[in-house]
């Protein structure tokens, strides 16, 4: 059994609708972040990381892809890239608000404003990122529309790492935080790998509209091109 987040709690799902759920991602991204990797058969909490860990550890990686980005000497290593930061960004922004946001509303004291504030912040990242997914290196907004996006998404980083997880962390213990980390880790496999600006932002329906959309963006993860193995370092 896995262990995902719903708008009630944590929900047990049988094995064999999660392994029919993450077998069109063979082919996508060779390299998913280790500590995911590592954490996905964990649903106990057990393994010592809290959530703020596993959010702060997404955030650099998404500042690393980036910084790849920007760096890449010819299209095809921009396309890859562009490709890895997408697919992770998209997986992180829902997870966090199918798991984390509905958090900081239980747990936190004015949780509900920090979890709408966070909310409208994501939705003009998404906004963004649903254009920079469909530009190529070649056209003339490619950079721009990825400094704007980065623009938005590194402010909110901030907020979130200063203020919002720092007071999460202040009002739920370690083991219930192991729990959530391990849940945000295992939701990112059943989520949409694109960006659907017009889809809920909040559970039950964001859940339901990422059964419905995770197929097909997976589906198209296959016949996209990822970094290579050599090219992480």
């Amino acid at each position: 059994m896995y262990r995902l987040a719903t708008h009630t709690g944590f929900r047990q799902v049988p094995r064999s609708i999660a392994n029919s759920a993450v077998r069109p991602a063979l082919a996508t991204p060779r390299f998913v972040q280790p500590i995911d990797v590592r954490a996905i058969s964990s649903s106990s909490g057990s393994s010592g990381v809290r959530v703020s860990d596993r959010i702060k550890h997404d955030h650099a990686e998404l500042e690393q892809q980036y910084k790849n980005i920007i760096a890449a000497k010819d299209d095809d290593t921009k396309v890859r890239w562009q490709n890895q930061f997408i697919w992770e960004l998209a997986r992180h922004s829902i997870a966090e608000e199918i798991v984390v946001y509905p958090a900081f509303e239980k747990f936190v004291p004015n949780g509900l404003q920090m979890a709408e504030k966070d909310r409208a912040e994501h939705q003009r990242v998404k906004n963004l990122l649903y254009e920079f997914q469909k530009m190529t290196p070649s056209s003339p907004d490619f950079r721009p529309t990825l400094d704007k996006l980065w623009d938005n998404l590194s402010q909110h980083i901030k907020e979130e790492e200063r203020e919002d997880l720092p007071a999460l962390e202040q009002h739920i213990d370690e083991a219930y935080s192991g729990k959530l980390a391990s849940s945000f880790s295992t939701t990112k496999h059943f989520v949409p790998t694109q960006s659907h600006p017009s889809a809920p932002n909040k559970p039950p329906y964001e859940t339901a509209a990422g059964m419905l959309a995770t197929p097909l963006d997976k589906l198209m993860d296959m016949f996209k091109k990822f970094p290579k193995e050599d090219m992480k370092a």
